[in-house]
């Protein structure tokens, strides 16, 4: 499918979707809104006082535009969990958690009371970021090394996980890579689908003994509305018959995500676990970095995307008070729909079984 349709698909789900639309979506979340947003506010009022004195529309004029615009604020800023829950005793696992969206994550499940294992890459901005976390929650926050380009590293980590914890309580597949040049894993996968869904799939994998204790457990998996455009190119992992784009590919593990979470559905059925897919929202993280202008682009359409904390509330519903959907795709904190493609169960076990497949001759 054409880069341009994948956008044009995407964009149709954001813009005319009206399925989070709800009386608990205004009804909730507004203390969390007000702190999360106070500095934007300050821009927004100050830009509409000098709007409105330019154009002589008086105080009225600011205070119903700077109404106007707080309502839209309140929509791009999407669904706020407004759970709870405690999590004490608990063990959580979040890959790429050392910024962004994983990082809020897993400070607020830390504040719950969770034991919370930072898995990244980088360990060293993982350390900082658990510094941070443990600053402000008091909480048990450790790091562990975790490369989702790397079998061996995924492996390693799974060895590390299972000495440390005999219980995993909740698995967050959170790291992502998004529209990167034509890279490859260490074991030889297109970079993207090699690292958001074969990795995260082995991960899941070696983790999943850790989490049949018998108590209520949950496993995580952070998608996208990119996964609209998406399909699996079975005959052409490596893009060679139709070219390497990096839009296409993203779309693709996207929807690789959602495939992997509904076959995982079927695997788990008769057991204590749950399992979720989710749209975290269009956010300000460093997923964007490998878009040529994509930081430049951030700041000029600033208002409308979500912080990183805004970012985080579907996947900590998820982690605490929802309940496994028919759909297993949320987004803003509610069941969504997903694409047709995801939803087909035939198409979701042959995933599964060429990923199985795929990983067990790399191993070899």
């Amino acid at each position: 499918m054409p880069k341009s349709d994948i956008v044009l698909k995407v964009y149709k789900k954001l813009l005319f979707s009206t399925e989070w639309v709800s009386l608990e979506f205004f009804a909730t979340g507004w203390p969390a809104f007000f702190q999360e947003e106070k500095n934007r506010f300050v821009t927004i009022f100050l830009f509409t006082s000098l709007f409105c004195q330019y154009f002589d529309l008086g105080i009225c004029g600011t205070f119903w535009i700077s109404l106007l615009l707080l309502f839209f604020r309140r929509i791009f800023a999407g669904g706020f969990c407004n759970s709870t829950k405690r999590l004490d005793g608990q063990v959580v696992v979040v890959t790429g958690s050392n910024t962004g969206i994983g990082k809020e994550t897993a400070k607020d499940l830390s504040a719950r009371g969770a034991t919370v294992v930072l898995a990244c890459r980088d360990i060293v901005k993982a350390g900082k970021a658990a510094l941070e976390i443990r600053a402000a929650t008091d909480g048990d926050v450790e790091v562990l090394k975790l490369d989702l380009a790397s079998f061996v590293s995924i492996r390693n980590f799974a060895e590390k996980l299972k000495k440390k914890y005999p219980k995993v309580h909740i698995l967050i597949n959170n790291a992502g890579i998004m529209t990167c040049p034509n890279w490859k894993t260490e074991d030889g996968f297109e970079m993207q689908m090699g690292t958001n869904h074969f990795g995260h799939f082995l991960l899941t994998q070696l983790v999943l003994p850790l989490m049949k204790h018998g108590d209520p457990a949950r496993i995580i998996t952070v998608s996208s509305h990119g996964h609209y455009g998406g399909k699996i190119p079975f005959d052409d992992w490596d893009y060679v018959k139709q070219g390497y784009d990096p839009f296409v590919a993203y779309s693709n593990s996207k929807a690789a995500n959602v495939l992997f979470t509904r076959q995982l559905s079927k695997e788990l059925e008769g057991t204590q676990i749950q399992v979720f897919a989710l749209h975290p929202g269009c956010v300000a993280t460093e997923l964007m970095r490998h878009i040529p202008f994509g930081s430049y682009m951030m700041l000029t359409i600033d208002f409308f995307v979500k912080t990183p904390l805004e970012g985080a509330q579907t996947t900590i519903h998820c982690a605490t008070d929802a309940i496994q959907h028919k759909n297993l795709y949320f987004s803003d904190c509610v069941p969504m729909t997903p694409s047709d493609l995801v939803m087909d169960d035939g198409v979701a076990k042959k995933l599964w079984e060429v990923t199985e497949s795929m990983i067990n001759k790399t191993s070899q």
